[in-house]
């Protein structure tokens, strides 16, 4: 007996043999009704969880898009605050900001005190304190781009394959273009030995000027062992002159919970105070406005009397 399929998908048998066929036939049809729903189904579900992302991505882009327009009402305020009401003030681009610092950088490699951070001792340093260390040279180059008389800026000893420069290139944007000197010399081979302070907290005299001609180091160095004098056995073997900023002289112990006093700073904390000073003339306001309040110290209200400010100006 034979099989045919008629137009209407009706199944005809003819003989014996064309029942089998016809079994085979309903087989292949229900399997592909199968498959198709199937299929229906996960695109159903694909379709969902795209639509899900994509309603996700846009209240995510949406919230962002909010966000920056606060901060730029925010900032404007802050603008006109500052600036108060009756002053014209001149909106400066971008642009214009940024070639007005390079070319307050560039006359402070001329005319500006020098400091250089002395990055010899790296070595002995984690790499947690390698990291910690390259946030404070980042911190202290904003503010240097932000002052109004920056200093000529030095980072020594720093060898292009050391852990510091590569995690200085890692962590801060822009490294490379920094505008201060990077050299793999040391302090004593780029200046005389008789023009160089190294500014350790263990120094006995305390700082009382910033001169112009002067170079002034800070040991690059974050240690989280609290070893004692690292720095100033530093300036010990270079054989220079040491000083330390007046604490003692300007500021008194203030009594906390943990009984805690230290004068050891980061570089960048260090560099905010000399620069604050350059511009008041004051240690006492110098110490008081970074100084840490951590550090279990106040200025006195009856301080010894502020040394000169920057001089050879």
């Amino acid at each position: 007996m034979d099989s045919t399929l008629s137009e209407n998908n009706v199944i005809q048998f003819n003989g014996d043999s064309g029942i089998t066929e016809a079994f085979d036939l309903l087989h292949i049809y229900v399997e592909g009704d199968e498959t198709d729903h199937r299929r229906c189904r996960e695109d159903v579900l694909y379709s969902r969880n795209a639509l899900r992302k994509q309603r996700h991505w846009e209240k995510r882009q949406a919230a962002k898009k909010s966000k920056r327009k606060e901060e730029k009402i925010r900032r404007k305020l802050n603008r006109e605050k500052e600036s108060g009401p009756d002053k014209d003030v001149t909106q400066l681009t971008k642009r214009v900001i940024n070639a007005i610092t390079k070319e307050r950088l560039a006359e402070a490699k001329s005319t500006g005190p020098k400091l250089c951070v002395d990055l010899s001792m790296t070595d002995c340093m984690s790499d947690k304190e390698v990291s910690r260390l390259a946030g404070q040279i980042r911190r202290l180059y904003g503010s240097n781009r932000k002052a109004s008389r920056p200093f000529h800026l030095l980072l020594t000893d720093l060898e292009m394959d050391s852990r510091l420069y590569k995690e200085c290139v890692r962590k801060n944007d822009g490294f490379v273009h920094y505008q201060m000197d990077v050299t793999e010399k040391s302090c004593l081979e780029l200046f005389p030995r008789d023009n160089i302070i190294y500014l350790t907290p263990d120094a006995e005299e305390a700082l009382e000027s910033v001169e112009t001609d002067m170079v002034y180091v800070l040991g690059g160095l974050v240690d989280e062992s609290i070893q004692k004098k690292i720095s100033y056995q530093r300036a010990r073997e270079c054989n220079v002159r040491t000083a330390r900023l007046p604490v003692e002289e300007c500021m008194i112990k203030k009594d906390n919970p943990k009984n805690f006093h230290s004068k050891i700073l980061a570089i960048n904390q260090v560099f905010d105070i000399l620069l604050t000073f350059c511009d008041t003339g004051s240690w006492s306001t110098a110490l008081e406005t970074w100084f840490p309040l951590g550090k279990g110290y106040v200025v006195a209200t009856e301080a010894l009397p502020c040394p000169s400010p920057v001089s050879g100006t």
